[in-house]
Protein backbone atom coordinates (compact mmCIF):
# COMPACT_ATOMS: atom_id res chain seq x y z
CA UNK A 1 0.00 0.00 0.00
CA UNK A 2 0.86 3.20 -0.93
CA UNK A 3 2.42 6.10 2.17
CA UNK A 4 -0.40 8.16 0.26
CA UNK A 5 -2.75 6.26 0.91
CA UNK A 6 -2.42 5.27 4.42
CA UNK A 7 -1.64 8.75 5.36
CA UNK A 8 -5.35 9.77 4.14
CA UNK A 9 -6.78 6.60 5.96
CA UNK A 10 -5.01 7.32 8.95
CA UNK A 11 -6.02 11.19 8.33
CA UNK A 12 -10.33 9.71 7.09
CA UNK A 13 -10.07 7.40 10.35
CA UNK A 14 -9.00 10.64 12.57
CA UNK A 15 -11.67 12.66 11.30
CA UNK A 16 -14.47 10.02 12.33
CA UNK A 17 -13.28 9.58 15.43
CA UNK A 18 -13.35 13.37 16.20
CA UNK A 19 -16.89 13.72 14.72
CA UNK A 20 -17.84 10.76 17.29
CA UNK A 21 -16.47 12.34 20.22
CA UNK A 22 -18.03 15.63 19.33
CA UNK A 23 -21.88 13.73 19.09
CA UNK A 24 -21.28 11.73 22.46
CA UNK A 25 -19.80 15.49 23.62
CA UNK A 26 -22.68 17.30 22.31
CA UNK A 27 -25.69 14.64 23.22
CA UNK A 28 -28.30 16.01 25.03
CA UNK A 29 -30.02 14.62 28.01
CA UNK A 30 -33.18 13.04 27.01
CA UNK A 31 -36.09 13.85 29.43
CA UNK A 32 -39.83 12.79 29.60
CA UNK A 33 -41.75 14.62 31.87
CA UNK A 34 -46.04 14.42 32.80
CA UNK A 35 -46.59 17.43 32.46
CA UNK A 36 -45.82 20.45 30.09
CA UNK A 37 -45.06 22.54 33.09
CA UNK A 38 -42.38 20.23 34.44
CA UNK A 39 -41.26 19.90 30.46
CA UNK A 40 -41.28 23.92 30.46
CA UNK A 41 -39.47 24.14 33.63
CA UNK A 42 -36.55 21.53 32.61
CA UNK A 43 -36.28 23.66 29.59
CA UNK A 44 -35.58 26.44 31.28
CA UNK A 45 -32.80 24.70 33.49
CA UNK A 46 -31.29 22.45 31.57
CA UNK A 47 -31.09 25.32 28.56
CA UNK A 48 -29.54 23.87 25.06
CA UNK A 49 -28.69 20.38 26.85
CA UNK A 50 -32.15 19.03 27.03
CA UNK A 51 -34.51 17.48 24.36
CA UNK A 52 -37.73 17.69 26.57
CA UNK A 53 -41.29 16.11 25.58
CA UNK A 54 -44.33 15.93 27.80
CA UNK A 55 -46.90 13.14 28.02
CA UNK A 56 -50.35 15.17 28.44
CA UNK A 57 -50.64 18.38 27.04
CA UNK A 58 -52.03 21.13 28.43
CA UNK A 59 -55.71 21.05 26.91
CA UNK A 60 -56.02 17.41 28.97
CA UNK A 61 -56.95 16.61 32.55
CA UNK A 62 -53.90 14.84 33.81
CA UNK A 63 -55.88 12.64 36.25
CA UNK A 64 -56.53 10.94 32.89
CA UNK A 65 -54.01 10.61 29.66
CA UNK A 66 -54.42 7.66 27.19
CA UNK A 67 -51.14 6.16 28.17
CA UNK A 68 -50.16 5.23 24.40
CA UNK A 69 -47.72 2.71 22.91
CA UNK A 70 -45.46 5.69 21.94
CA UNK A 71 -45.08 7.26 25.18
CA UNK A 72 -43.71 3.64 26.32
CA UNK A 73 -40.87 4.00 23.07
CA UNK A 74 -39.99 7.73 24.52
CA UNK A 75 -39.35 6.33 28.02
CA UNK A 76 -37.24 3.68 26.63
CA UNK A 77 -34.92 5.95 25.30
CA UNK A 78 -35.13 8.56 28.53
CA UNK A 79 -32.15 9.69 30.42
CA UNK A 80 -34.69 11.09 32.99
CA UNK A 81 -38.05 11.53 33.78
CA UNK A 82 -40.05 14.27 35.72
CA UNK A 83 -43.42 13.34 37.42
CA UNK A 84 -45.57 15.54 39.72
CA UNK A 85 -45.47 12.41 41.89
CA UNK A 86 -48.33 12.47 44.93
CA UNK A 87 -51.11 10.93 43.13
CA UNK A 88 -52.45 12.94 40.41
CA UNK A 89 -51.03 10.76 37.30
CA UNK A 90 -51.80 6.97 39.29
CA UNK A 91 -53.69 6.10 36.68
CA UNK A 92 -51.24 6.43 33.72
CA UNK A 93 -47.80 7.34 34.99
CA UNK A 94 -46.57 4.33 36.56
CA UNK A 95 -47.55 1.96 34.29
CA UNK A 96 -45.80 3.38 31.19
CA UNK A 97 -42.26 3.94 33.56
CA UNK A 98 -42.68 0.33 34.54
CA UNK A 99 -43.53 -1.22 30.67
CA UNK A 100 -40.71 1.07 29.54
CA UNK A 101 -38.02 -1.29 31.38
CA UNK A 102 -35.51 1.98 31.75
CA UNK A 103 -33.89 1.18 34.88
CA UNK A 104 -32.29 4.29 34.49
CA UNK A 105 -36.09 6.24 35.26
CA UNK A 106 -37.28 3.65 37.88
CA UNK A 107 -38.66 5.09 41.15
CA UNK A 108 -35.38 5.27 43.66
CA UNK A 109 -32.83 5.65 40.66
CA UNK A 110 -31.27 9.15 39.47
CA UNK A 111 -33.37 9.29 36.18
CA UNK A 112 -36.17 9.03 38.22
CA UNK A 113 -37.37 12.93 39.21
CA UNK A 114 -40.21 13.66 42.16
CA UNK A 115 -40.79 17.40 41.23
CA UNK A 116 -43.10 17.29 44.71
CA UNK A 117 -40.08 16.62 46.90
CA UNK A 118 -39.69 19.01 49.49
CA UNK A 119 -43.16 20.83 48.70
CA UNK A 120 -45.31 22.02 51.37
CA UNK A 121 -48.19 20.54 50.54
CA UNK A 122 -52.20 22.03 51.15
CA UNK A 123 -55.05 19.99 51.90
CA UNK A 124 -53.33 16.56 53.41
CA UNK A 125 -56.26 14.57 54.19
CA UNK A 126 -55.98 13.45 57.97
CA UNK A 127 -58.11 9.79 57.00
CA UNK A 128 -59.36 9.24 53.57
CA UNK A 129 -63.00 8.52 53.00
CA UNK A 130 -63.60 6.95 49.67
CA UNK A 131 -67.76 8.16 50.02
CA UNK A 132 -65.82 11.99 50.07
CA UNK A 133 -65.07 11.24 46.46
CA UNK A 134 -61.16 11.41 45.02
CA UNK A 135 -59.79 12.61 47.74
CA UNK A 136 -55.47 12.74 47.07
CA UNK A 137 -54.26 10.86 50.06
CA UNK A 138 -51.07 12.93 50.36
CA UNK A 139 -52.67 16.49 49.83
CA UNK A 140 -53.23 18.28 46.77
CA UNK A 141 -51.19 18.05 43.71
CA UNK A 142 -51.65 20.35 42.01
CA UNK A 143 -48.81 22.70 43.80
CA UNK A 144 -47.25 23.74 40.03
CA UNK A 145 -50.02 26.73 40.23
CA UNK A 146 -48.19 28.49 42.62
CA UNK A 147 -45.04 30.09 41.01
CA UNK A 148 -43.16 29.93 44.11
CA UNK A 149 -43.34 26.47 44.95
CA UNK A 150 -42.25 26.40 40.88
CA UNK A 151 -38.51 26.96 42.21
CA UNK A 152 -38.66 24.31 44.38
CA UNK A 153 -39.75 22.54 41.18
CA UNK A 154 -36.63 24.05 38.94
CA UNK A 155 -34.63 22.64 42.62
CA UNK A 156 -35.65 19.42 42.29
CA UNK A 157 -35.10 19.14 38.30
CA UNK A 158 -31.51 20.99 38.66
CA UNK A 159 -30.40 18.17 41.52
CA UNK A 160 -30.78 15.30 39.12
CA UNK A 161 -29.29 17.19 36.26
CA UNK A 162 -26.33 17.86 37.87
CA UNK A 163 -25.88 13.98 38.69
CA UNK A 164 -26.90 12.86 35.11
CA UNK A 165 -24.52 15.17 33.43
CA UNK A 166 -22.28 16.94 36.05
CA UNK A 167 -20.07 18.22 33.33
CA UNK A 168 -22.55 21.20 32.53
CA UNK A 169 -23.42 21.88 36.11
CA UNK A 170 -22.36 25.38 35.67
CA UNK A 171 -25.13 26.02 32.77
CA UNK A 172 -27.21 24.49 35.02
CA UNK A 173 -26.90 26.34 37.95
CA UNK A 174 -26.72 29.16 36.04
CA UNK A 175 -30.58 28.88 34.21
CA UNK A 176 -31.61 28.13 37.62
CA UNK A 177 -30.43 30.94 39.25
CA UNK A 178 -31.84 33.13 36.03
CA UNK A 179 -35.27 31.06 36.89
CA UNK A 180 -35.89 31.83 40.25
CA UNK A 181 -34.59 35.26 39.84
CA UNK A 182 -37.45 35.92 36.68
CA UNK A 183 -40.04 33.81 39.11
CA UNK A 184 -39.52 36.75 41.87
CA UNK A 185 -39.12 39.64 39.44
CA UNK A 186 -42.80 38.16 37.42
CA UNK A 187 -44.38 37.97 40.70
CA UNK A 188 -43.90 41.58 41.77
CA UNK A 189 -45.91 42.41 38.70
CA UNK A 190 -48.52 39.66 39.18
CA UNK A 191 -49.18 40.62 43.06
CA UNK A 192 -49.71 44.16 41.66
CA UNK A 193 -52.19 43.36 39.16
CA UNK A 194 -54.46 41.42 41.87
CA UNK A 195 -53.63 43.15 44.45
CA UNK A 196 -57.27 45.40 44.33
CA UNK A 197 -59.05 42.07 44.27
CA UNK A 198 -57.87 40.27 47.21
CA UNK A 199 -60.02 38.43 49.23
CA UNK A 200 -62.62 38.56 46.80
CA UNK A 201 -64.63 35.14 46.50
CA UNK A 202 -64.88 32.81 43.65
CA UNK A 203 -66.41 29.77 42.10
CA UNK A 204 -64.20 26.64 40.56
CA UNK A 205 -65.37 23.59 38.51
CA UNK A 206 -62.83 21.13 40.29
CA UNK A 207 -60.45 21.56 43.38
CA UNK A 208 -57.49 22.41 41.76
CA UNK A 209 -56.80 26.01 42.32
CA UNK A 210 -55.68 25.76 46.07
CA UNK A 211 -52.32 26.79 45.59
CA UNK A 212 -52.73 29.49 42.82
CA UNK A 213 -56.05 31.07 45.33
CA UNK A 214 -53.61 30.78 48.84
CA UNK A 215 -50.52 32.70 46.16
CA UNK A 216 -52.50 35.04 45.20
CA UNK A 217 -55.14 35.72 47.52
CA UNK A 218 -58.19 34.42 46.46
CA UNK A 219 -60.97 32.65 48.34
CA UNK A 220 -62.76 30.00 46.88
CA UNK A 221 -66.56 29.85 47.91
CA UNK A 222 -67.51 26.31 46.08
CA UNK A 223 -67.18 24.36 43.69
CA UNK A 224 -69.47 22.86 41.24
CA UNK A 225 -68.49 19.58 41.47
CA UNK A 226 -70.47 18.47 44.82
CA UNK A 227 -67.27 16.26 45.89
CA UNK A 228 -64.04 15.85 43.98
CA UNK A 229 -64.35 14.25 41.31
CA UNK A 230 -68.10 13.71 41.05
CA UNK A 231 -69.64 15.88 38.09
CA UNK A 232 -71.71 18.81 39.00
CA UNK A 233 -75.50 17.69 39.79
CA UNK A 234 -78.79 19.65 39.52
CA UNK A 235 -78.86 19.93 43.87
CA UNK A 236 -75.25 21.20 43.91
CA UNK A 237 -75.95 23.38 41.30
CA UNK A 238 -78.79 24.76 43.02
CA UNK A 239 -77.03 25.57 46.14
CA UNK A 240 -74.17 27.22 43.76
CA UNK A 241 -76.39 29.51 42.25
CA UNK A 242 -78.29 30.66 46.09
CA UNK A 243 -74.81 30.91 47.33
CA UNK A 244 -73.38 32.83 44.35
CA UNK A 245 -76.85 35.37 44.95
CA UNK A 246 -76.68 35.70 47.96
CA UNK A 247 -73.04 36.66 48.66
CA UNK A 248 -72.48 38.27 44.99
CA UNK A 249 -69.87 36.50 43.96
CA UNK A 250 -68.41 37.86 40.38
CA UNK A 251 -66.47 34.87 39.04
CA UNK A 252 -66.27 31.04 38.13
CA UNK A 253 -63.41 29.45 36.83
CA UNK A 254 -63.45 26.69 34.14
CA UNK A 255 -60.91 24.46 32.75
CA UNK A 256 -59.96 23.54 29.22
CA UNK A 257 -60.74 20.10 29.81
CA UNK A 258 -64.33 20.39 31.61
CA UNK A 259 -67.25 20.71 29.69
CA UNK A 260 -69.40 24.46 29.92
CA UNK A 261 -72.32 22.69 30.53
CA UNK A 262 -72.93 22.91 34.46
CA UNK A 263 -71.03 26.33 34.07
CA UNK A 264 -73.17 28.14 31.93
CA UNK A 265 -76.18 26.91 34.34
CA UNK A 266 -74.87 29.25 36.89
CA UNK A 267 -74.40 32.03 34.51
CA UNK A 268 -78.07 31.79 33.16
CA UNK A 269 -79.20 32.15 36.25
CA UNK A 270 -76.86 34.84 37.73
CA UNK A 271 -75.18 37.53 37.26
CA UNK A 272 -71.54 35.52 37.70
CA UNK A 273 -69.27 35.86 34.65
CA UNK A 274 -67.57 32.38 33.16
CA UNK A 275 -63.98 32.54 33.34
CA UNK A 276 -61.85 30.08 31.07
CA UNK A 277 -58.25 29.43 32.49
CA UNK A 278 -55.76 26.97 32.31
CA UNK A 279 -54.04 25.14 34.58
CA UNK A 280 -51.22 24.00 32.51
CA UNK A 281 -48.59 25.31 29.93
CA UNK A 282 -50.34 25.12 26.26
CA UNK A 283 -54.00 24.86 27.28
CA UNK A 284 -54.51 28.31 25.67
CA UNK A 285 -52.36 29.24 22.15
CA UNK A 286 -51.34 32.27 24.37
CA UNK A 287 -49.64 29.71 26.96
CA UNK A 288 -45.87 28.54 25.54
CA UNK A 289 -44.40 27.99 28.72
CA UNK A 290 -44.52 28.10 32.52
CA UNK A 291 -44.19 32.20 32.56
CA UNK A 292 -47.14 32.59 30.26
CA UNK A 293 -49.64 30.33 32.56
CA UNK A 294 -49.55 33.04 35.08
CA UNK A 295 -49.52 35.98 32.58
CA UNK A 296 -51.96 34.25 31.07
CA UNK A 297 -54.30 33.24 34.26
CA UNK A 298 -53.39 36.86 35.92
CA UNK A 299 -54.40 38.96 33.11
CA UNK A 300 -57.88 36.85 32.54
CA UNK A 301 -58.67 37.26 36.12
CA UNK A 302 -57.85 40.86 36.36
CA UNK A 303 -60.03 41.73 33.58
CA UNK A 304 -63.04 39.68 34.58
CA UNK A 305 -63.07 41.17 37.53
CA UNK A 306 -62.60 44.63 36.82
CA UNK A 307 -65.57 44.12 33.89
CA UNK A 308 -67.69 42.63 36.95
CA UNK A 309 -66.91 45.78 39.36
CA UNK A 310 -67.55 48.74 36.65
CA UNK A 311 -70.86 46.88 36.41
Amino acid sequence: MKLSTIIKKGILALLFSLIGMTSIATAQIKVVTTLPDLASITQYVGGDQVDVFSIAKGYQNPHFVDPKPSYIVKLSRADMFVTVGLDLEKGWAPQLVESSRNSDIQRGNVGYVDASKGISLLQVPQKVNPEEGDIHIYGNPHYWLDPIRGKRVAQNIYDHLVEIDPENTEQYTQNLKDFKNKIDKKMTQWQQKIEPYKGTNIIAYHNEWVYFEKRFGLEIADFLEPKPGIPPTPSQLVNVIKKVKSQDIPILINSPYFSSKSPNVVKRNTTIKLVNLSTMTGGYEEIKDYFDLFDYNINTLVEALENQHSK
